[in-house]
């Protein structure tokens, strides 16, 4: 049992690295994800919306996230002034087209994804004091002819201390990390449950007779 733990003490601080390393690359990834999906649902909604007249048109350096507000904006003012009949007209063609239930407008994957990020970042404090009291377990461990001391106590405790520094110091920093992809991210799961809400009025909103039917 003492080589089996003292092995698992000396592997904790590197298995803490690597597994730091991994998170902020599946962070990467979803950035990656994001940035993805939020440029196709405002390209998708700009094609969408582009024979309307008026339309909000905005600055080129504006959010996606913004455009994509602007462009659902567009299409309940349609839904809610039935006298706009040729807009209302244009939204139905281009809605048989639009299907709300493409892929870029499911959120489960990515959503379960960030939440399991999120979640496991508090379990680095804990793999450093893991790591700790496993250190200390190997000199209380120990062999039959070997006593555990004061002094072989500290020794051992002073390097162990290291795992629980190398846990801190990744929470922290994958917390700084969560804390500014947080709003983005949750913003997005927002577009795209707005995306398929608006979708689905305007569809039930316009397959009324003579698109009638104004605010349901």
């Amino acid at each position: 049992m003492a080589p089996l733990l003292e092995t698992l003490s000396t592997l904790s601080t590197p298995f803490i690295a690597v597994c730091c390393a991994i998170h902020l690359c599946l962070f990467l990834a979803l950035w990656w994800a994001y940035r993805r999906d939020l440029r196709v649902i405002a390209g998708t909604l700009d094609a969408f919306t582009r024979d309307l007249k008026p339309r909000s048109v905005l600055e080129p350096t504006a959010h996606l996230a913004d455009q994509i507000d602007a462009f659902l904006a567009d299409v309940n003012e349609v839904l809610e002034n039935p006298n706009r009949t040729a807009d209302r007209a244009s939204l139905l063609e281009r809605m048989q087209i639009l299907d709300e239930k493409r892929s870029y407008l499911q959120s489960m994957g990515f959503d379960t994804s960030y939440n399991l990020c999120r979640n496991m970042i508090e379990s680095y404090p804990l793999m450093g004091i893991l790591g700790t009291i496993l250190a200390i377990g190997v000199v209380l461990q120990g062999g039959p002819d070997s006593e555990p001391t004061v002094g072989l106590l500290v020794t051992r405790f002073g390097e162990a201390i290291w795992s629980t520094f190398a846990g801190l110091v990744a929470a922290v920093g994958l917390m700084f990390l969560n804390s500014m992809l947080e709003t983005p991210f949750t913003r997005l799961s927002e577009s795209r449950l707005n995306v398929r809400d608006t979708v689905l009025r305007a569809k039930r909103v316009l397959s009324l007779p003579d698109g009638a039917g104004g605010t349901p």
